[in-house]
């Protein structure tokens, strides 16, 4: 089986997925291609979308809110939304990739890249079976106008959500958000800190702003650095953020660790008794996945602000939306062994460890289903 597996840059998670899928694909001996269909128009245009939206989640996160809530507003109108009809002029190119190119599934974990494939079929031209993986808790603006075979949500919990927007049941698979290999890996902390070189018998908080180094961490890391200073350490970890790197880096070398993007974020979470993030869909499915006592700081208004509610709700994180109001009260009871036992059970009964896995049985299902018998991979 041949799988397309399209995402687009604008934060690190929908990449992230997309690594997830594709890993469990090729470990069962399927090809994966990973694209972001933008670049068949060019590196520019590819770049000025993701530039776009991590200039804005950076500096103008309000701004950010309202555009989501105009999205919402929108989607009330019985016409196509602007973001459908921007992509139409993408369409032709990626229909002329999928001609070159022979896939038996395609996998968007964007609503971009589903948009463009909603305007191929509209169009009456053949596209293999689609699955549409969301990556937040939450049916964000137009997912309802895209035309997929298949709905991979993150939690049974939210197919009422999405059936109200239209999405048809038979439709909606609620298997999880996926996540890559080392997350789900059953292992404990001692053996993640031996990797990492920390020391067994400190406590250590983890601080991170997702793979743009969004949020207020340069406040939330003082507050963290005067409470904790004598009993607990630091590992702050910036993203693609260089500037954020550089300013915490002047400020807390040698008082604690600072970290530019890396990818022992998994080692990281397992290694660490306490995570601090804003709450991306991804980024807390992984601190669930691994078990990590989670706190939600400073959310992008909009979807970050469903996926904080889903979790908070749900007992699986604690919500901080006033960092000197609330930060400090909140990790301290979370440093509490029995406090972070429960929120940890809250996070096994409710999040899929080996959500990848399933998405790739189901998409082996319906191969074969189209097939009309199995196939030797």
């Amino acid at each position: 089986m041949e799988t397309l597996i399209l995402s687009c840059g604008t934060g690190g998670g929908h990449d992230a997925a997309c690594a997830a899928v594709k890993q469990a694909l090729e470990a069962k001996g399927h090809g994966a291609t990973v694209l972001n269909p933008y670049t068949l128009r060019g590196g520019q245009t590819a770049n000025a979308i993701n530039h776009a939206y991590i200039a804005l989640a950076q500096k103008a996160p309000s701004a950010f809110g309202m555009i989501y809530q105009l999205g919402n507003a929108y989607r009330r109108l019985p016409v196509s939304s602007p973001v459908y009809r921007l992509n139409r002029w993408m369409a032709p190119l990626l229909e002329d990739y999928i001609d070159r190119n022979r896939f038996d599934a395609i996998v968007t974990t964007h609503l971009f890249p589903a948009e463009i494939l909603t305007n191929m079929k509209r169009r009456h031209k053949p596209v293999p079976k689609t699955y549409f993986i969301a990556t937040d808790y939450t049916c964000i603006p137009f997912t309802e106008e895209t035309d997929c075979d298949f709905y991979i949500i993150p939690a049974r919990e939210l197919e009422d959500e999405y059936l109200a927007r239209g999405i048809p049941k038979e439709r909606i698979f609620p298997l999880g958000i996926p996540v890559q290999q080392q997350f789900s890996q059953d292992e404990d902390r001692d053996e993640a800190r031996r990797r990492l070189g920390l020391d067994p018998e400190q406590k250590y908080i983890l601080i991170a702003g997702g793979s743009i180094g969004a949020g207020q961490i340069e406040q939330v890391v003082s507050l963290l650095m005067e409470h904790y200073q004598d009993s607990a350490e630091l590992i702050i970890v910036c993203g693609n953020n260089q500037s954020l790197y550089q300013s915490m880096q002047k400020e807390y070398a040698g008082k604690c660790r600072v970290l530019p993007y890396t990818t022992q974020m998994a080692d990281l979470m397992k290694a660490c008794d306490l995570f601090l993030s804003k709450p991306g869909g991804l980024s807390s499915t992984e601190a669930a996945v691994t078990g990590t006592a989670l706190v939600h700081i400073t959310p992008i208004p909009g979807c970050e602000t469903r996926n904080m509610r889903f979790f908070s709700q749900n007992g699986m994180s604690a919500a901080v939306t006033s960092p000197k109001k609330q930060l400090l009260d909140a990790c301290d009871r979370l440093l509490d062994d029995a406090q972070k036992q429960r929120m940890c059970q809250n996070q096994h009964r409710l999040i899929h460890p080996d959500s990848a896995l399933a998405i790739c049985d189901l998409m082996e299902r319906e191969f074969q289903n189209e097939e009309g018998a199995p196939k030797v991979i």
